[in-house]
């Protein structure tokens, strides 16, 4: 789907979430979980984190004022969640693992499918044209 230049590169930023989430859901073997446990705070801190801190800087604060406080609620609830099982994993708790890929999987989709598409219809275009 194309997006507008203010939401290209969170979309983009999406695909690599799904790749993680699609491998954290294939490992059934101790090494592929042993490999994700250690890679995946990793990926959270230089991916997923400063993700949530541009779309909570720019994309909410704008969506908030357009009154689509439920939509705002949720991917805020959806971040703090992700936050806490990332935390989970960096301390070692593989348990935390396939909630963390199923939360994540859920996130993109819920922001690809509800969020932009809410941004897109109720956003001003001067905000959603702006390239970045």
């Amino acid at each position: 789907m194309k997006r507008r230049p203010a939401l290209l590169q969170l979309s983009r930023d999406h695909h690599a979430a799904l790749v993680l989430a699609q491998r954290i859901a294939k490992a059934t073997d101790e090494a592929s979980v042993g490999r994700l446990l250690a890679s995946v705070p990793r990926f959270f801190e230089r991916e997923l984190e400063p993700h949530f801190q541009a779309e909570e800087a720019t994309l909410l604060p704008r969506l908030e004022a357009a009154g689509a406080t439920a939509l705002v609620a949720r991917t805020l609830d959806e971040h703090r969640l992700l936050r806490s099982l990332a935390a989970r994993l960096a301390d070692g708790d593989s348990t935390g693992l396939k909630p963390f890929g199923d939360a994540l999987n859920r996130h993109v989709r819920f922001e690809e499918r509800e969020l932009f598409v809410t941004a897109e219809r109720v956003l001003p275009a001067d905000f959603l044209d702006a390239a970045d």
